[in-house]
């Protein structure tokens, strides 16, 4: 299980709003074509989404407090389940207040929540967690990365779309 991202612009915000089934082409591009690729999502968490939004809630599944709890699995879910349930849709105004808060964000409180074993006790995906630095400074790297592509959609005024695929 990966997690992708891809900004969107008004209108294809507004298409999708209008017609559910269009997050499929945006997101995976066309899948009647054998010979079409899947577009570059903007943002490719890869693997590492989970352990990041266990940082930021301290749960596994649950939404904590404040905004930043729901910048991975909250949203609006649409379109149709792609395998590990349906994309989740944030309008702009959503958008600004996720990387606000992305931006206020102190990576070291994070760090104290960096705990292997309470990590795997939570079944964080994809597990085998270990708590040398240096696994917490990959998941800050993917932190920067999910910090910059809100930000840019926040000042673009732009919608995002996220799936765990």
């Amino acid at each position: 299980m990966e997690l992708i991202g891809r900004r969107l612009s008004s209108d294809e915000w507004r298409a999708v709003l209008n017609d559910p089934e269009a997050v499929g082409a945006l997101l995976y591009g066309d899948l009647d074509d054998d010979d079409a690729e899947m577009p570059d999502p903007e943002l490719d968490l890869g693997k590492s989404w989970h352990a990041l939004h266990y940082l930021l809630t301290g749960s596994a599944w649950g939404f904590g407090d404040g905004v930043v709890g729901a910048v991975i699995l909250g949203g609006v879910e649409i379109g149709e389940d792609g395998g590990y349930g349906p994309a989740r849709l944030f309008g702009p105004e959503a958008v600004r207040a996720v990387a606000t808060e992305l931006d206020a964000l102190d990576v070291e409180s994070l760090r104290t929540r960096y705990d292997a074993d309470a990590m795997a006790n939570a079944e964080i995906y994809p597990g085998g967690c270990t708590n040398d630095g240096a696994e917490f400074d990959d998941l800050v790297v993917h932190l920067v990365e999910l910090r910059q592509f809100y930000r840019t959609a926040a000042d673009n005024d732009q919608a995002v779309l996220l799936a765990v695929t």
